[in-house]
């Protein structure tokens, strides 16, 4: 059967029936707080915002000073520093000769004062003294100096060649190689007027010519024929 007739709607409230609307629910919390704060007195409503703003300020304070003191710091890495940078050589004077007394000097012996300022233990070794003809090394002949101490040093030269050699020059030095847990290193060090005066008073009585002996004169009164 069909036909044409007025359109009732579904679940019409004349019949009784229920339906349900959607998106329809009960206020939210925002909007209690809402209501809830429109209905606050405003001088509590200031005093709220006051302690909310000094709660925020001491939260930005606190929180990156504790962090910060969570982070311990790391420890300073210093590398070892390089042997030469951190080792001095002073000149002190001459030891004397290692000859007996009366014999033409070849070599001679010098007092030196090393130091080493700071990083490890550094161990030293003379290698030469400045000039060819020349030959150098430390009594002992390799020692070890501790960081912040000085230690007190023989070094012998010896004269093995006196051809060209300067009999007077300025700033002689020594040769050194120096060794740390870093690194090895062949180092000059240079000494003043002091040890000039003392290292060129050896090559001359070194190198000097020999004079010849003097033939005996003989004694007696003057016109003399006969000698004594």
């Amino acid at each position: 059967m069909t036909g044409i007739g007025p359109v009732e709607p579904v679940d019409s409230p004349e019949r009784g029936e229920s339906y349900d609307v959607i998106g329809a629910d009960g206020p939210r919390l925002t909007d209690r707080w809402g209501v809830w704060w429109r209905g606050l007195p405003p001088r509590v409503r200031r005093a709220a915002l006051a302690a909310t703003a000094i709660t925020l300020l001491a939260a930005g304070v606190l929180v990156p000073r504790t962090l910060s003191e969570d982070r311990h710091p790391e420890p300073d890495r210093t590398p070892t520093p390089w042997p030469a940078n951190v080792t001095a050589w002073r000149y002190l004077g001459p030891a004397g000769l290692p000859e007996p007394p009366g014999t033409h000097p070849t070599s001679g012996r010098f007092r030196f004062a090393v130091d080493v300022h700071s990083g490890p233990p550094v161990t030293l070794q003379v290698t030469g003294a400045a000039f060819p003809g020349l030959a150098a090394h430390a009594l002992p002949d390799a020692f070890t100096v501790r960081p912040g101490t000085t230690r007190r040093v023989t070094v012998e030269i010896s004269v093995s060649d006196c051809s060209g050699l300067p009999l007077n020059a300025d700033l002689p030095f020594l040769d050194v190689t120096l060794r740390n847990t870093r690194a090895i290193q062949h180092h000059s060090f240079i000494f003043g007027r002091a040890y000039s005066r003392d290292l060129f008073r050896l090559l001359r009585d070194a190198c000097a010519p020999t004079s010849a002996p003097q033939a005996r004169r003989p004694s007696g009164s003057a016109g003399s024929q006969n000698a004594d």
